[in-house]
């Protein structure tokens, strides 16, 4: 929020709070996927493509450009939370981002060029519920504005 002289109030609008946490976790994850141990199969991972064997927490299949593209999301997660308007477009934008990437995940070949990123099934279940998580938060934490604020 502004004041009169432009100043911003002390008070946080609930859905910058938002897109800081989930920018904040996005940074975290582009982290711990560079981290031997908490990324099993380490040594195999590759900067892209579905031949990368490793995976977060054992589950999520991750390659170097993945992991990045995870440090960028959260980066931008927290520079647009800066604004109600821009924590709103991050967390709303990025969900329906999510969302195209869970549709893709869904009729690409795993083993083919196409899965560059790469995914596997659990990616897949993870892009559709941070897709519906995030554009229901950007939603419901700016609903009964009559204007976004900036």
């Amino acid at each position: 929020m502004a004041t009169r002289t432009g100043a911003r109030a002390r008070t946080s609008h609930p859905v910058r709070r938002a897109a800081q946490v989930v920018g904040a976790v996005f940074l975290l994850v582009g982290v711990l996927g560079f981290v031997p141990g908490i990324t099993t199969d380490y040594s195999s991972m590759t900067f892209a493509g579905y031949d990368s064997e490793a995976k977060l927490l054992g589950l999520f299949q991750v390659s170097v450009l993945h992991n990045l593209v995870h440090l960028a999301f959260g980066v931008a997660g927290l520079a647009l939370s800066r604004t109600v308007s821009g924590a709103r477009t991050y967390l709303v934008g990025g969900g329906a981002l999510y969302l195209v990437l869970w549709l893709y995940g869904l009729v690409i070949d795993y083993e083919s060029s196409a899965n560059f990123v790469p995914l596997n099934t659990a990616d897949n279940w993870l892009h559709l519920f941070l897709g519906v998580g995030m554009i229901a938060l950007g939603v419901m934490l700016t609903r009964g504005n009559n204007r976004v604020r900036r």
